[in-house]
């Protein structure tokens, strides 16, 4: 997959049009090296792209909410018309690191939503990052199995860390209107990941009793459109804190959770673990 040339890239999308109301997922993305490996998970994502793009239309945008893009002192949006492709790992295969997702970027689409979101902290507009941050591997990974043609506008919402989970939640809610204007909200993270308790090798099925059951109180609360319950997720006590060492991978499921209406019908896919302490938990709304 080669970057976009100059000519492709002037046409970027300057502004969103209403649109049928767009679907939002969370996505369990593990391992980096399911953007390449021929795994259960990666072939989910393909079929999922695919049923995305026969729907009567397509999206104008997606929005993805990454766990790997984590800020302090504001949100950001990624400003750039060519955002780069990141590989923020080491240890993997080359193979990997060759790895490009050429998706244009929409820089007047950014500014436009960075004045209408605010932040839940401060009520200020969000920030536009205009050469710095890309695409990071929570994006990309599942964007290109699920998108390959890599033609459709893709913009980056940071999370601001030093934040409490209800702001991230608050700032999810306002996503919601961006639905009815042609983008696909996108959360990548993983309802459990704990990388000190991985074991490689075993079964997908396989996982810690911990593990499993933070899994199983995530899925009840969503299943029961108990959305703004998992905000408090840390009120599971001691397997939330064995299911999160740190929360960055949970955080984008309250922006997802956010952008869904409790009366939409979840569908959960990939309903598996990965290493034994990650889910691979998704779910679709819409």
């Amino acid at each position: 997959m080669t970057p976009l040339s100059d000519a492709a890239v002037q046409p970027l999308i300057q502004a969103l049009k209403p649109s049928p109301r767009m679907p939002v997922l969370f996505v369990g993305h593990g391992s980096p090296m399911n953007a390449i490996e021929d795994t259960a998970w990666r072939r989910t994502w393909q079929a999922m792209g695919t049923e995305l793009l026969k729907r009567p239309e397509a999206p104008q945008l997606i929005l993805c909410i990454s766990a790997h893009w984590l800020t302090d002192g504001g949100w950001q949006l990624t400003g750039m018309a060519r955002p780069k492709t990141i590989h923020d790992f080491g240890g993997f295969p080359q193979a990997l690191f060759d790895q490009q997702y050429p998706a244009p970027g929409a820089p007047a689409v950014a500014a436009t939503l960075a004045r209408e979101l605010k932040s839940p902290a401060t009520g200020k507009p969000l920030g536009v990052d205009p050469s710095e941050w890309g695409f990071d591997h929570g994006t990309w990974s599942v964007l290109k199995p699920m998108f390959p043609l890599a033609n459709i506008p893709v913009l980056q919402l940071s999370m601001d860390y030093s934040r409490a989970p209800s702001e991230h939640y608050a700032l999810g809610k306002q996503l919601q209107q961006l639905r009815n204007r042609g983008v696909l909200i996108v959360g990548s993270g993983n309802i459990v990941h704990n990388l000190r308790a991985v074991r490689r090798g075993v079964a997908d099925n396989e996982a810690y009793d911990w593990a499993q059951a933070f899994d199983a109180a995530i899925q009840k609360q969503i299943a029961n459109g108990q959305l703004g319950e998992l905000q408090n997720f840390q009120a599971l006590g001691e397997v939330a804190r064995l299911a999160h060492p740190t929360y960055d991978h949970y955080l984008p499921l309250l922006y997802a959770a956010g952008a869904a209406s409790a009366n939409e019908m979840p569908r959960f896919f990939n309903t598996g673990f990965q290493a034994a302490s990650i889910s691979m938990r998704s779910v679709i709304w819409g």
